[in-house]
């Protein structure tokens, strides 16, 4: 690729830089998995890691020896050799030449402050580690990056050495030179500006071209902004990881870097055509990760385009562009109007219709009103959509409940140091029938949510598959200390299908069998479940409690 080519290749390090995030640790077979996904997406380089730090970076460079690998060439990472080492000789050089990578980089010291306090090493000694280190490699027939850390830093307390140590690596045979912003601390136009009078001096040189990369760091929350900065003035390699994973407060998030070359300049990423699997791509490295999905991120955070505000809404239903600067579909994401008491009619009515309810026979107006006060009361339907998607539907000509909540008792009990023990009993009606049971928890919520599931199980057994995946409770005024409104979110799923419903009281057991109900009413009315024949029923071990009602049914 020529250095004045349009074509910016994109090297991903979230195998090696993104793990130094506090808190994501990988283990061998997330890494593979990771790094099938990045080489399918088509990224041209993949950063595996530092075989010389630790044993499973080690294993990972093995194993991928033998997987065939589509696009990506893997590189290995490390640093320039111990001052007092050779090349051929030192731990750390050896283990990245036996790794067997078709790409190393190497990384050295371009700030005299780390040369002399952090390395101990003179400033000539320095030149010799990065010219040896680069050398070996290179001469073992590896491409070869030379990764210039705290450049940036370096060139502001002296330029000259800063240079220096590029003219050391590219003399030595690396032909990719990457400025690393290793602090974060640097602002876009002093990116700029030293990146390009970087390449003005060393183009004076009578020396192979080279192609310039950036590696940076969000400290200042400007690491894509310097990203895009540099590439602005001729960098045409940019270093990061998915999703901005990093030291500290990260490393500059690729997928903004590839979505912003790609729709906003006339840079062609490298990979380029994939944007639509942008977000899928994002979110698939968050769960291997282990790290909830940022709903806030640009282009792939389920909030990238959604719409709260009731003109925001009614604007971008009428032009989707007024208020979003892309098409959510470009990177594979969509747009959403949330219903909350800031919205219109406009955000009712689209947010239902996107959820697939039709409301030719309500007025959005009226149900736009009910929101909002139902949210003044402390109710929210942000995040608990499912609960909205009743609203709805109980609004429409001809919907019945499957089920009437009749009472409940729910019970705390400790006496005498024994084990705490919680019991829930409920009556529930369906179709004229009343079943009441009772079951045990660990909680009283767990109580109250086995003996509904328990007494509804009877009539519809598709609930048996029904379980609980979250549980928050926010308070909402705390100034009223145990008195306070409270909001419960309770996330449900039944392998098929995950929904979110909610509840509000100053009652923290009242507001959980609300959000309770509405999760068990969403999942009968969204499996089209029927009531089972009373000679079909069958009812579970555990459903115990009190003689029936007349006319009712009776778990034993």
């Amino acid at each position: 690729m020529s250095p004045h080519s349009d074509r910016v290749v994109l090297y991903d390090t979230t195998l090696r830089d993104g793990t130094q995030r506090e808190g994501l640790i990988l283990s061998l077979a997330d890494k593979i998995k990771i790094a099938r996904r990045l080489d399918e997406f088509g990224f041209t380089y993949i950063e595996g890691g530092w075989p010389g730090s630790n044993p499973k970076d080690v294993d990972f460079f093995e194993a991928a020896k033998s997987i065939a690998w589509k696009n990506a060439k893997l590189a290995a990472f490390g640093m320039t050799r111990h001052r007092n080492n050779t090349a051929e000789t030192d731990p750390s050089m050896v283990a990245i030449v036996a790794a067997e990578t078709p790409v190393v980089c190497i990384f050295g010291k371009s700030w005299l402050l780390h040369v002399r306090e952090v390395l101990q090493a003179t400033p000539e000694q320095n030149l010799e580690m990065i010219a040896d280190s680069v050398a070996y490699p290179t001469a073992a027939g590896r491409e070869t990056i030379y990764d210039a850390e705290h450049y940036f830093d370096g060139y502001k307390a002296d330029p000259a050495y800063a240079l220096a140590t590029l003219r050391a690596a590219r003399g030595a045979g690396a032909r990719t030179l990457v400025l690393c912003e290793t602090n974060g601390g640097a602002l876009p136009d002093e990116v700029a500006t030293i990146v390009r009078a970087t390449m003005t001096e060393l183009a004076g040189d009578e020396a192979p071209e080279v192609i310039w990369g950036i590696h940076t760091h969000n400290d200042g929350e400007l690491a894509v902004a310097n990203s895009l900065a540099a590439v602005a003035v001729g960098a045409r390699h940019v270093q990061g990881t998915i999703n901005g994973y990093g030291e500290r407060c990260g490393n500059a998030n690729l997928v903004s870097i590839m979505a912003d070359l790609e729709l906003k300049t006339a840079f062609e990423p490298v990979p380029s055509g994939r944007l639509a699997d942008l977000t899928e791509m994002s979110r698939y490295v968050a769960e291997i990760v282990n790290i909830a999905p940022d709903d806030h991120q640009p282009y792939v955070g389920r909030s990238a385009f959604a719409h709260k505000g009731g003109v925001h809404g009614a604007a971008t239903a009428r032009a989707s562009s007024a208020y979003q600067h892309v098409d959510p579909a470009a990177v594979g994401n969509v747009m959403r109007l949330v219903v909350s008491e800031l919205g219109g009619k406009a955000n009712t009515q689209l947010r239902a219709e996107q959820l697939g309810q039709q409301m030719d026979d309500i007025d959005p107006k009226a149900l736009s009103q009910l929101i909002k006060q139902m949210e003044a009361d402390g109710l929210a339907f942000e995040g608990a959509e499912a609960s909205f998607e009743l609203l709805v539907k109980r609004h429409k000509a001809g919907y019945e409940r499957p089920f009437e909540l009749c009472d409940y008792t729910v019970l705390v009990e400790q006496r005498g140091g024994a084990e705490l023990l919680a019991e829930a009993t409920v009556k529930v009606e369906v179709a004229g029938e009343i079943l009441h049971t009772a079951a045990d928890g660990n909680g009283p919520v767990n109580a109250l949510d086995t003996a509904l599931r328990k007494a509804l199980g009877a009539f519809y057994p598709q609930l048996d598959a029904v379980h609980l995946v979250d549980y928050k409770v926010r308070i909402l005024d705390s100034l009223e200390a145990t008195g306070a409104q409270t909001r419960v979110i309770i996330e449900s799923s039944n392998g098929a299908l995950e929904w979110s419903t909610m509840g509000s009281g100053t009652n923290i057991i009242a507001a959980s069998c609300q959000a309770l109900c509405d999760s068990l009413e969403y999942a009968i009315w969204k499996t089209g479940a029927e009531v089972v024949r009373r000679d079909e029923r069958h009812f579970t071990k555990a459903s115990t409690k009190t003689a029936p009602a007349a006319g009712s049914a009776h778990s034993e």
